[in-house]
């Protein structure tokens, strides 16, 4: 990795896409605390592009379409509720962002427990099935 890199916020960044990407940003800004940041409207009442932040990490996200690229990335309601990746959030206290996610409609599919290598977290669905996870647990505290 270039010294560059190792420099920025962020140097990976999740991609989902989403059946109502409008509806998933003030879901997911409320829910789970993310911040809007770019949100670029594309022509048709979609998401063409938005990045939304949490401390110093962002996740990009955009409303599923009918081109090349969204063949390849689909929202979980598309591919028989299955996600294919599941990102981890790592959050100062984890029992008040678990109350903030349910208290809003999250689908808890982990419950808030101690992990055996450290922290304390939960896994959840949003509300279009992508799998989150979420935790005090900071693997970068172990490199």
């Amino acid at each position: 990795m270039s010294n560059s890199a190792k420099e920025t916020t962020s140097t990976i960044i999740p991609g989902l896409r989403y059946a109502d990407a409008g509806a998933a940003i003030d879901w997911l800004c409320e829910a789970f605390g993310f911040e809007r940041g770019l949100i670029v409207p594309d022509g048709d009442g979609g998401i063409a592009h938005a990045q939304l932040t949490f401390g110093n990490g962002m996740i990009m996200l955009g409303s599923a379409r009918n081109d090349p690229f969204s063949q390849l990335v689909q929202p979980p309601a598309q591919t028989g509720g299955i996600g294919t990746q599941s990102p981890y959030v790592i959050v100062a206290d984890a029992d008040q962002h678990y109350a903030q996610a349910v208290a809003a409609g999250a689908v808890v599919v982990r419950e808030i427990q101690d992990e055996d290598y450290g922290g304390r977290g939960y896994s959840c669905q949003d509300p279009e099935g992508h799998l989150w996870n979420f935790g005090t647990y900071d693997p970068w505290l172990e490199i």
